[in-house]
Order: structure tokens, then sequence, then C-alpha cells
């Protein structure tokens, strides 16, 4: 709307006003653009299967996976927040610490160390419901990948722990893949010399598995932020 000549002054004070908020409008649109043209910041929050362990970095798990999802022409980062040896209660105390590298979603993959530990999976739970919920509060989306509990501590403890991860993705309605270590568990040839960090082949396999996975759940998230899943 501009308004006519005839009233002169006042015409063109209003003019240059709208003018002014429409460029503003106009400057605000192509920033939100922007914004949202730029790559998907995915962190694994986890424990040594995620920090590499053993291999080299260019083959520890977020770097394998940001390799397999840019052949997709997908626009991802992976920020890997792993930390060797650490259980539920390190992923706690370290949530705020990788909030600061602002993560659009997180994959948080922890437990194993609790179990190979034998600790109550009662406690575990609570630890990872605390992650979860502090994610969810800071407006950034989780998934979650399961683990399983050592057989040799009893099948009773191995139901409590194995049931955790299905009743929290339930409870906070968050996606869950079941298995991280799917196809590559107790296979020799696909571990390291301690049978239990994954080898180059065990984590490509481990990307290979989760990478279905992986996928739906980006297109899941770009439709539910409306931004595009590839550039």
């Amino acid at each position: 709307m501009i308004f006519g000549t005839g009233y002169g002054g006042f015409a063109a004070r209003v003019n240059s006003r709208i003018a002014a908020f429409v460029a503003l409008a106009l400057c605000l649109v192509a920033t939100v653009g922007y914004a949202q043209s730029g790559p998907v910041k995915i962190a694994v929050l986890g424990d040594s299967l995620a920090a590499g362990y053993g291999v080299s970095p260019q083959q520890a798990f977020p770097v394998r996976l940001q390799t397999a999802l840019q052949k997709q022409a997908r626009n991802v980062t992976l920020l890997n927040h792993g930390v060797s040896g650490d259980t539920t209660a390190g992923g706690v105390e370290r949530v705020d610490w990788m909030l600061a590298d602002k993560p659009d979603i997180v994959l948080v993959e922890l437990g194993a160390n609790d179990a190979l530990r034998g600790s109550d999976p009662a406690s575990a739970e609570r630890n990872l419901d605390a992650i979860i919920t502090k994610l969810k509060d800071a407006g950034v989306t989780v998934w979650l990948a399961g683990m399983l509990a050592p057989r040799n501590y009893g099948p009773e403890y191995a139901a409590q722990f194995d049931g955790l991860y299905k009743r929290l993705a339930e409870k906070h309605g968050v996606p869950l893949y079941p298995f991280f270590l799917d196809g590559v568990a107790q296979d020799p040839a696909l571990n390291q010399a301690d049978g239990i960090h994954p080898n180059p082949r065990g984590v490509d396999i481990m990307v290979e598995r989760i990478l279905p996975f992986i996928t739906k759940n980006l297109d899941d998230y770009a439709a539910s932020v409306r931004r595009p899943a590839r550039p």
C-alpha cells in the first residue's frame, strides 16, 4: 500500500516507513531461508563405540556415518561426543557441554559400560531418562540406540537391562534403534582382539545396518521443521 502524493509530506513519511518495513521483512525471510539451508547437526552422545576406540579417527562411527549420508546427498554434519569408558552417569554430566555445539539431533548411545560393570539397570534407566528429558527440554530431537547386556549375568539381569531402552523410547516418544552392535557383536572377524570393540570393517557394518533408521528419521525430522532433507 502506497499513499498518494496528494497527502504531501505526510505521504512521503508513511511511504518511507512502509518501504523500510518491507525491506526488513525481506531481510528476515532471507535470513530464515539461509539458516534452514545449512547442514543438520547430529551429535552422537556415546562411549568408546562412538569415540572410535582402537581405530583411526577417520574410521570412527560418526565419521563413517557422515560419509555414508553424504553419499546420499544428505546435508548433515556429525559431531562425535563419544568418550571411551563413559557410562550413562557420565553422559548426564556431559549434556550441557554437548549442547554448546547446538546440535539439531542427538543420537544417545550409552549403557554398554553400565552393563559390562553389572550396574543396576534401574540406575542406567534413570540416567538415560534424565539425558533424554534434558535434551527434549532444550528443543533437541532425540534418537536412542539400544544395547544388550552380557548374557553371563543371567536372564533376569538381561531382561531388566535390555528392556529399559524400549521403555524409555515409549515414555518419551523417541525413535529406538534396538541394538547398536547389530550384526557385529560376538563376530571375531568384525571385532578387535578384545572381542568388544568393532574393527574398521565392523564399524562399516554398524553404519550399514543403522543407515535405514537414520535416513528415515532424518526425513521425519525434515518434515517436522519444514526444511529440505537434502541440499
